[in-house]
């Protein structure tokens, strides 16, 4: 499965697209928010989120039939961000089951800034 070809469906919403990468039982779980998706359900809040996304794949690891990613996804315009962390498990070079957590960029809180502790990642 190409793993960039996928991201690039999911960001564009292409809804022909993405379905092309799922076997046509397999389910998404958004565990922040504790939904569980079909395939059709997933394309659905997919697509049809508002807005115009991009983002960029900063880490992948293979094991096995396991695909993990890390994502930054982020309107076009920029005006937030936020990090997805993607277990994205195959069979026959197509997803079967896929369980995502989101979170939110942002500042560290004021307690840890007031402690000076830590630096930037980026």
């Amino acid at each position: 499965m190409n793993i960039k070809q996928f991201w690039k469906a999911v960001l564009a919403q292409d809804e022909e697209e993405i379905r092309k990468y799922f076997h046509k039982d397999a389910y998404v779980n958004w565990h922040c928010t504790n939904e569980h998706f079909t395939v059709d359900e997933y394309i659905i809040a997919n697509c049809e989120y508002p807005g115009e996304w991009d983002g960029i794949i900063e880490r992948t690891e293979i094991v096995n039939e396991l695909i993990i990613t890390v994502t930054q996804i982020y309107p076009r315009d920029k005006s937030i961000s936020f990090h997805v962390t993607s277990f994205i498990q195959t069979k026959d070079d197509k997803i079967i089951a896929m369980d995502e957590y989101y979170a939110d960029d942002g500042s560290a809180p004021q307690w840890r800034l007031d402690k000076h502790i830590g630096t930037s990642v980026k």
